[in-house]
């Protein structure tokens, strides 16, 4: 007959109530102390001693070591750092591996160990991700939120893979991709990275940018390429999607050693004008620094950028996506594209207000509004919502020209001293008076005696 393990550990331990002589044989037993110990632990259910571990909310990160205020930091860390990244790609927690995080106390002797340190090996049906981390006094949160944001990428790039083989070489997520995305952490200050763009004489080509290892750099060159990948992960943000920067993500495991080749082949639309969007956009993230408003002209000049819908098909066979406004989609159902274009463009119009100039605000927020109800399918009443904007653009427009005239007409001619804002332009416009050549006609001659009389 067949019996479980249950059934045999109850058989093996318990009294059989019809069964003769037993309380006789116990007491024998139990004269012999050290049988009676044996079969009394052996009754008892063996369980393994597990070390102290904390699991993560979204149970994808199991914490050991330390005690529970130090996991519970840990957890909450990596857990906003998840957040942040899902939050940016514009995508659902939908996490298959785990993430093992080690802690181990500092050793005096032993300073050599990192203080970070992401394994990654193979088990046949995987990835197992374990990060070491080294707990001193003071935790170095920018530190351990780097080695975090790798491991989360690297398991979003092997989630879709299936077996493994042992000793396989694995594709890291580039430098520029976590470094961006790190900038790009809401409440992060970018002032000194945009700062630095600023001041170089002259810009990085794509290829060049690419081709640098983050960890070889010195400080300066460090923040410098952070710069750089905020306007990299920005463009493809701008021009190509939350979406498809996703799909790129998922896809590294087949990249090859051409970064440059492998975003113009994820990014199709990008493969003509690539160089010149990218410089583009590092001169304009270079222009002003984050905490700085726009003018209104370039306030003007964004909106304008943003407003224009570009929509993808999904094809890779495209050079150029199309294009769509407000008007034609509020008059019309709009396709699945069509929907995430313009919540592309309503995630955009959202960093636009923050920076915007004050009068265009509640212009940028009223187009923030009508495409976040066009990217949920709804057209009820967004035609009456769009007719007044475009006029009330052109007034503003036109008014602040005005303000502007008056204020050069003013600073002109009824302030008592100079302001210095035209000192650039007079000395141009004297200079190239002084180098032009003078004219030896009679007329002109005549002229420069009667203006050298009057200024004598």
């Amino acid at each position: 007959m067949n019996r479980t393990g249950a059934e045999f550990r109850a058989d093996s331990c318990s009294p059989s109530p019809g069964h003769g002589g037993y309380h006789a044989r116990l007491t024998k037993v139990m004269k012999r102390p050290a049988i009676f110990l044996l079969l009394l632990f052996a009754c008892q259910p063996i369980r393994a001693a597990l070390p102290e571990h904390s699991v993560s909310p979204s149970r994808q990160f199991v914490i050991y070591g330390a005690d529970a205020l130090q996991r519970g930091t840990i957890s909450e860390l990596a857990e906003q750092t998840k957040s942040n990244l899902l939050a940016l790609l514009g995508q659902r927690d939908e996490w298959k591996t785990a993430i093992i995080i080690n802690l181990q106390p500092q050793q005096a002797n032993l300073p050599e160990i990192p203080p970070t340190d992401l394994r990654v090996s193979q088990t046949g049906f995987g990835a197992k991700l374990q990060l070491d981390l080294i707990i001193g006094q003071n935790l170095n949160a920018p530190l351990i939120e780097r080695q975090l944001l790798r491991g989360i990428l690297l398991e979003m790039i092997y989630r879709d893979e299936g077996d493994l083989a042992p000793g396989a070489t694995l594709v890291e997520p580039p430098d520029w991709l976590v470094e961006g995305a790190l900038a790009l952490t809401p409440g992060r200050e970018r002032g000194i990275l945009v700062e630095a763009l600023s001041t170089t004489d002259k810009g990085k080509s794509l290829e060049e940018f690419l081709g640098q290892r983050f960890d070889l750099l010195d400080s300066a060159g460090r923040i410098l390429y952070r710069a750089y990948s905020i306007a990299l992960v920005q463009l493809l943000l701008d021009e190509c999607g939350r979406a498809r920067l996703a799909r790129y993500i998922a896809n590294l495991s087949h990249a090859s050693n051409d970064p440059a080749a492998d975003l113009k082949a994820r990014f199709p639309f990008l493969r003509e004008d690539l160089e010149k969007k990218w410089r583009s956009t590092v001169a304009r993230l270079g222009e002003r620094q984050s905490y700085q408003l726009l003018t209104f002209v370039e306030s003007e000049r964004r909106l304008d950028e943003l407003l224009q819908i570009k929509i993808s098909d999904g094809s890779h066979n495209r050079s150029q996506p199309t294009t769509a406004d407000f008007s034609e989609l509020a008059r019309r159902k709009a396709s699945r594209g069509e929907r995430a274009a313009v919540d592309q463009m309503s995630q955009s119009l959202q960093l636009l207000i923050v920076t915007a100039h004050p009068v265009l605000r509640p212009v940028a927020r009223e187009y923030q509004q009508i495409a976040a109800l066009l990217a949920r399918g709804k057209r009820r009443g967004i035609a009456k919502r769009l007719s007044p904007l475009d006029g009330t653009r052109k007034e503003l427009a036109a008014r602040m020209g005005e303000i502007d005239d008056y204020m050069n007409w003013f600073e002109a001619t009824q302030m008592e001293r100079e302001s210095g804002a035209f000192n650039d332009y007079l000395k141009a416009a004297s200079q190239s008076e002084i180098s032009a050549p003078r004219r030896r006609d009679p007329l002109s001659i005549y002229l420069d005696a009667l203006a050298d009389h009057f200024e004598n």
